[in-house]
């Protein structure tokens, strides 16, 4: 099986051989009806060759991939090829005169290939007309007949011709891919089920021949209805944007247009209750906006003018109007689908297993089914009919489709159900090694904490009453655009403090400002103005010392004669900061905080929310080396951080979390895993998500693997029926599929 690995940002390495993501061994072609998809890519010259995005409707599993490989792979001209099976796209690596034989190779394999060459080809499917259900229904009735006919000891010939109506009404489309796949030299589910059904019909075995074909019709019917909805839950975000948006024209009126045609910097209008088109900034007007489908927020959000909003998002209330700032294609949903897309085409380490584990199984398996019918009769005088029976059983159970299955559709469904809470997930290997974390990594500033001060103490240190305190250092303040006087101020407008004009305002340099109000010479600095104004005392140093052991930032009120007050500013940890850090404990994880800060805060900081240890004025650099040394002690390391300053540890760790990544391009793009909200809970989440899929997908290979056995055991001992063998095949795909899916409930 061709791969390609390549080293990304984060010096991980990606399989990206895209295969079986979403495999059913389905003979059912039917295509999803006019849903909306992901257009087809056009094809683009690289450095290897051309590279064409084939969409193909027929390709679901492993069935077609192996045909196309096969046919494909030793094509003169054809250099790699990728397979996504979820979206069924093949992408052909070649020269670029070879594309015709190429799509000629494809159509002799029954196959409709769909290439978006230029402006009048397909880039979105044609929705295939559903398949009348009443054939397969007058087949059933038939088989039930002809069963029927043979239990009452009616003619043979009553049974036989009942059963022949029911197989070619249930069968034309397995024996046709049957023999497509034998002409090819593949073994597949289609070609096991040809030779099962032909050699029970030429054993005399009627009835059973007829209801074996059409349990398996029906069985695939399901399956692919199945498979549809992990394949639905991404196509689900699609549907999310609106396909028009109400835009200003140069005439000054407004037009509903669509949205893929608005350009960037356009004015769009939105009223009450309408979904948002485009990612934008609101330029006027307010309202309440539901973001869970991009953050997994659950409570609407306030915005205004200046507020960025995103396609796919919910206007509860109010009217605005908003600039885009990105195309359609470009949009936060659009890089969040392109993303959750990439990662279901490169295989998890648990499906790279299972696909090369059924690469050996099945030629080992009809080997054996070979084995059983000649050698018993030709060794031990058995008889040819009992063993050549068993044999077709055997080829029916061999099917590894259970297994092949089980693994994509899980992890598909894991990582879809992560999208819907936020969470975007950059491959299957992430979601598998989540559940090993063992140590997380976290910033501070704008990840434990909202990165912005705020005001959280005042002493009044004379006769001097609050207000009056207040007023007069938030007019001080209010002048200078230090973070620190930015806090003050702001707190002041929020308890709507009024301010006196400043006379002579004047910026004191590494100490703080002053400035006359009212006649009256008042400064507003730090510890240092005081200091050199000869104004501290014990008391003051004291009380002084106390707020900087929490880590905050004093500055203080003084005039020509006294200081009469002190206000403390911090940047304030985040609620949900806490309870993240208590859960992931809860989960066996251990914390540790990497901040450039000093020491005194980071260790404030990490006491209030828990953390287990802190480590302060950390440069980049020394962020990375905690990093390493974590993983050279043998553990798995999460990082979490805002993507910028962080980019070293965020690459070096095992996964690298990017928080509030909504609206942010390059933390989409290069972090493992971008939290798309600034809310730490989505850590523990995603630990319990990743544990849950590994538990399915042990469940799934154990339930896949076990009921084969158990019915190889009973084929063996005489026991086992092609009925049985039937339910073994298409019973435990079926089962894996539905586990696989329960990941998408709620």
């Amino acid at each position: 099986m061709s791969a390609h690995t390549h080293h990304d940002e984060h010096g991980h390495d990606h399989d990206h051989t895209h295969s079986h993501a979403g495999d059913v061994c389905c003979g059912s072609s039917a295509a999803p009806a006019a849903q909306k998809v992901a257009p087809i890519g056009k094809p683009v010259v690289g450095a290897d060759g051309v590279q064409t995005p084939i969409r193909i409707l027929q390709m679901d599993c492993p069935t077609e991939e192996g045909l196309l490989r096969k046919k494909l792979g030793g094509m003169a001209g054809v250099t790699g090829l990728e397979f996504n099976l979820m979206q069924r796209v093949l992408t052909v690596t070649h020269t670029p005169q070879t594309i015709e034989p190429i799509l000629a190779a494809v159509r002799s394999l029954g196959f409709t290939p769909e290439i978006a060459n230029d402006a009048s080809a397909p880039t979105e499917p044609a929705p295939e007309a559903a398949k009348p259900w009443w054939p397969l229904a007058l087949a059933g009735a038939a088989a039930l007949a002809s069963e029927a006919v043979h239990w009452a000891g009616l003619p043979t010939w009553l049974a036989a011709a009942l059963a022949l109506v029911a197989v070619g009404l249930s069968g034309i489309t397995t024996y046709k891919k049957g023999w497509i796949a034998i002409r090819n030299g593949n073994l597949n589910i289609n070609a096991l089920m040809s030779i099962a059904v032909t050699g029970a019909l030429l054993l005399g075995q009627w009835p059973e021949a007829a209801m074996v074909m059409v349990l398996f019709t029906i069985a695939e019917l399901i399956e692919a209805k199945s498979l549809d909805r992990a394949r639905n839950a991404i196509r689900g975000l699609i549907q999310l944007s609106p396909e028009r948006a109400t835009v200003l024209q140069a005439d000054g009126t407004w037009q509903d247009v669509a949205a893929k045609s608005v350009a960037v910097e356009a004015r769009v209008r939105v009223k009450p209750g309408e979904r948002i088109a485009l990612d934008g900034k609101i330029v006027s007007g307010r309202s309440t906006i539901n973001q869970a489908p991009i953050t997994g927020e659950s409570l609407p959000i306030e915005k205004s003018e200046g507020d960025t909003v995103f396609a796919g998002t919910i206007n509860e209330s109010g009217s605005f109007e908003y600039t885009v700032t990105a195309a359609a294609n470009n949009s936060t949903l659009a890089r969040i689908i392109h993303a959750v897309e990439e990662a279901q085409g490169a295989r998890a380490p648990t499906q790279r297993f299972v696909d090369q584990f059924a690469r050996i199984y099945t030629p080992v398996v009809f080997a054996i089914a070979l084995a059983i019918a000649v050698l018993p009769p030709l060794l031990m005088g058995g008889v040819w009919f009992d063993w050549i029976y068993k044999a077709l059983v055997l080829l029916v159970i061999a099917c590894p489709c259970a297994l092949v299955i089980s693994t994509p559709v899980t992890i598909v469904s894991g990582l879809a159900a992560a999208a819907r809470q936020g969470i975007l997930i950059k491959g299957g290997v992430y979601l598998e090694e989540g559940r090993k974390l063992a140590w997380l990594a976290l910033d501070k500033t704008g990840t434990i904490t909202h990165g912005k001060p705020a005001q959280t103490d005042l002493v009044v240190l004379s006769k001097m009453d609050s207000i009056e305190l207040r007023t007069l250092a938030a007019s001080l303040a209010s002048r200078s655009d230090h973070p620190v006087s930015k806090a003050l101020a702001q707190a002041a407008e929020r308890d709507g403090v009024t301010l006196r004009t400043v006379d002579a305002f004047e910026a004191l340099p590494g100490r703080g400002t002053q400035g006359v109000i009212d006649g009256k010479l008042f400064y507003l600095g730090n510890h240092r103005l005081i200091h050199e104004q000869g104004r501290c005392s014990d008391a003051l140093e004291a009380r002084l010392s106390a707020l900087e052991q929490q880590g905050k930032t004093v500055i203080l009120l003084a005039d020509e004669t006294a200081v009469h007050g002190m206000f403390a500013v911090a940047d304030t940890v985040k609620e949900s900061s806490r309870a993240a850090i208590a859960e992931l404990h809860a989960l066996g994880i251990k914390t540790i905080m990497l901040t450039g800060d000093n020491v005194h805060t980071a260790k404030a900081i990490a006491a209030q929310v828990g953390i287990d240890e802190a480590r302060g004025d950390l440069l980049p650099e020394d962020k990375l080396q905690v990093i390493a040394s974590k993983i050279k002690d043998g553990h798995v390391v999460g990082m979490v951080g805002d993507g910028i300053n962080d980019a070293p540890a965020l690459a070096r760790a095992n996964i690298g979390f990017a928080m509030g990544a909504a609206g942010t391009g390059t933390a989409i793009e290069t972090a493992d895993v971008a939290l798309m909200d600034d809310d730490l809970r989505k850590l523990p989440r995603f630990v319990r998500l990743s544990r849950h899929t590994h538990a399915l997908l042990v469940q799934n290979i154990v339930l896949a693997l076990g009921i084969k056995a158990v019915f190889l055991v009973l084929t063996l001992t005489g026991a086992g029926t092609m009925w049985m063998a039937v339910f073994a095949d298409v019973g435990a795909s079926l089962l894996v599929v539905g586990n696989g899916l329960r990941l998408l409930r709620k």
